[in-house]
Order: structure tokens, then sequence, then C-alpha cells
């Protein structure tokens, strides 16, 4: 008979510290019901998402609109059930006029701080491959700190 292994409710109730200590298949098989648990709530999420906006969408756009604004929060009523909606305004910026206007800015006489948020960076892959007298002088400038690491596992064989 095949033990019980670790379910995601199972895994609520557990530390981190027992987790970590628990018998590999178990922690394998947990991996595994967590993934799929994830695959198989993603797309439910989806359409609950798409059905809330289906039955409430237009009334809360329509109230938003009739308090003169295209963004921001709205709230509506349907019987005793109260609907939030909150519509995000997205900005994106053409970083091709945005360096034409920085240019107008500087030649100008202005500093382009004053009114364009700056950020400058410089990919890795291209400092890697900089010669080393470049680097040097760009050394100062770059900082290296540690990212999310991530573990995989897998079983001799390749069965996981």
């Amino acid at each position: 008979m095949k033990e019980l292994t670790l379910y995601p409710a199972d895994l609520a109730s557990m530390t981190v510290a027992q987790l970590a200590a628990a018998p590999i298949q178990d922690l394998l098989d947990a991996e595994r019901n967590v993934d799929e648990a994830i695959a198989f709530l993603k797309p439910l999420r989806a359409k609950l998402d798409a059905a809330k906006l289906q039955r409430f969408g237009e009334q809360a756009r329509a109230a938003l609109r009739d308090s003169g604004r295209d963004f921001g929060t709205a709230h509506v009523n349907d019987g005793a059930l109260h609907v939030k909606y909150e519509l995000p305004k997205k900005v994106t910026w053409s970083q091709t006029i945005l360096k034409e206007m920085a240019e107008r800015i500087v030649a100008s006489g202005d500093k382009v701080e004053d009114y364009i948020d700056v950020k400058l960076s410089v990919s890795e892959s291209r400092y890697t491959n900089w010669p080393t007298a470049l680097q040097e002088q760009f050394a100062a400038a770059r900082t290296v700190e540690e990212g999310k690491p991530t573990i995989t596992l897998t079983l001799d064989g390749g069965a996981a």
C-alpha cells in the first residue's frame, strides 16, 4: 500500500521546516500536486474574472463614466451585493519620442531630469562582452545582488 503524500491542503498546515524535513518522495509529490493545482486553478480564475466582467462590467463602467472619470474605482450595487470595480490607468511612453524630447530639452539648455524620469541601464550580456578596460570604467556604477533561487527536483532516471 502506497503511503499518503502531501497535498496542497496538507502543506498549508505545515511549517517550512516540516516540509523541508519531509521524505524526498513526499516533497516531489507535494511539488507535483501543487503544480497540478495551479494549472487547474489558473484557467478557472480567468473564467471567473471574465464572468464577473460580463455580469458587472458595463454597469460599473457606466458608473465610472457617470462620475466623469475614465479610470479609477466605481461602486455599484446588485441587490444586496456590493461591487467594487477598479479600472487602473496603464500609461506607456514611446521611448523613441521621449529620447527625441530629451535631446531637445538638453539642446535648449534645460535639465532633462526636470521633465523626464531617466533610468539608465546596461544589459548584463553587453557588459560581459566589453573589454576589461571599459568594464573597469563602469564598475563603480554596477551593483550585483542575488535573485530568487530556483530549485528543480528530479529523481535519477528523470522521473519526478
